[in-house]
């Protein structure tokens, strides 16, 4: 496994190839987040390092393990964050906050007023603000999960939904605009690299975390 520390990669001499893994497709928070971390990191003149976005987390923790990324941005919202916490093959890197884009109610430009009973695609995760954000006109709704907040966006283009719990980068991306008023998320980030596995007495130890 690779070092978790993605300053010791950065230094030069340092040949192994540096990739952050997060969640996509483009226009998710994950990619900004991940955008965030590289940025504190490498400062504004830092080298280049790459992010390459995955359908879901779980996707991107096999993308580490595989060698195909050096670390993976996870939001600490996720229902299944635990996982990545509890993986013997991982170690945590760092943690950081940083505000999400701002969340919003989306519907397709031009689609004239969505249906009283609407379907909206979200990720699992933000779910509860879309009663927090939704028009009151709208007294129920119907939700269906998508893996994340890009795809949410998707399905409103596809048709499978009526509006859309995303981001504005998403919203951007895919041709949205918001019918509600919007808000950002106050989150933490983890970030995970590859465990260094020490052996003692033919039995795996991990170094002790101090907070």
């Amino acid at each position: 496994m690779m070092p978790s520390d993605l300053i010791s990669l950065l230094r030069p001499g340092s040949h192994q190839p540096v990739v952050i893994g997060t969640l996509g497709p483009p226009g998710t928070s994950s990619e900004v987040a991940a955008k965030r971390y590289i940025a504190q990191v490498t400062g504004p003149d830092g080298p280049r390092v790459d992010i390459r976005m995955y359908d879901t987390y779980e996707g991107a923790g096999e993308a580490l393990q595989a060698g195909e990324v050096s670390h993976i941005v996870v939001a600490n919202a996720y229902k299944a964050v635990f996982q990545f916490y509890m993986d013997p093959t991982l170690e945590l890197a760092g943690v950081f906050v940083m505000d999400t884009p701002l969340y919003g109610i989306a519907t397709r430009r031009g689609a004239g007023p969505a249906p009283d009973v609407p379907v909206i695609s979200t990720h699992p995760s933000p779910e509860p603000i879309i009663a927090q954000l939704l028009p009151e006109r709208h007294e129920s709704f119907k939700v269906i999960h998508e893996d994340s907040t890009s795809a949410a966006a998707r399905a409103v283009v596809d048709g499978s939904a009526d509006l859309a719990l995303t981001t504005l980068p998403a919203a951007q991306l895919h041709g949205l605009e918001f019918i509600s008023r919007t808000r950002s998320i106050c989150m933490v980030w983890s970030v995970f690299g590859g465990a260094a596995v020490r052996t003692h007495k033919n039995k795996k130890e991990s170094a002790p975390c101090y907070s």
